[in-house]
């Protein structure tokens, strides 16, 4: 059998634009699922970065990085003992706002540390904690702000009252164990 070359080039760009089409199927589907995991907090990382690409590969690299560690949930009684601290820094908040954030940030941080996450510094907790609670990172960054504020002495007691809601919010999801989709997604 002998092919006409007019046949094999049709054959050609037939094979390449099923393979342009798969790519860019492929890179949509990634697309997809990096927003539906990350959120606000890829849309986030776009604006920061400047690139979907860039934004795209440092979310990827987030969540290798995290499924190296030993996030764990809590045992139900270390899930009582920092209950029951987050229910005494609350407490505290009305004599002392100042110091209640202050108590607030070290529990997160204390629960944090206990579930396994690493204590480097606050830019790279936060981008860990982005992979299995994305939708509560932007509230963590905000009291982070605030608390810093604070400790310059910038903040004003409304906004340290809104720090103890976003640091609850957030301490409240470590505490019961919620994670995206239900499983972290190990690499």
């Amino acid at each position: 059998m002998h092919s006409n070359p007019t046949t094999i080039v049709a054959i050609v760009i037939v094979i390449a634009a099923i393979v342009v089409v798969a790519l860019l199927l492929a890179r949509r589907n990634k697309t997809l699922s990096l927003q539906r995991r990350f959120g606000k907090e890829y849309e986030r990382t776009v604006a920061e970065r400047g690139s979907e690409r860039e934004a795209q590969a440092v979310l990827e690299q987030r969540q290798k990085r995290v499924a190296h560690f030993n996030i764990h949930e809590l045992s139900p009684a270390e899930r009582e003992r920092y209950a029951e601290a987050w229910r005494v820094v609350q407490s505290r908040f009305v004599d002392d706002p100042k110091g209640a954030v202050i108590e607030a940030d070290d529990t997160v941080m204390s629960v944090m540390k206990a579930e396994g996450y690493p204590m480097s510094d606050f830019a790279q907790r936060a981008a860990d904690l982005s992979v299995d609670h994305p939708n509560l990172v932007q509230n963590y960054r905000a009291a982070h702000e605030i608390a810093v504020r604070h400790r310059e002495g910038r903040a004003t007691t409304e906004d340290l009252r809104q720090a103890m809601i976003y640091y609850r919010s957030l301490f409240e999801d470590l505490l019961n164990g919620r994670k995206p989709d239900g499983v972290r997604e190990v690499a």
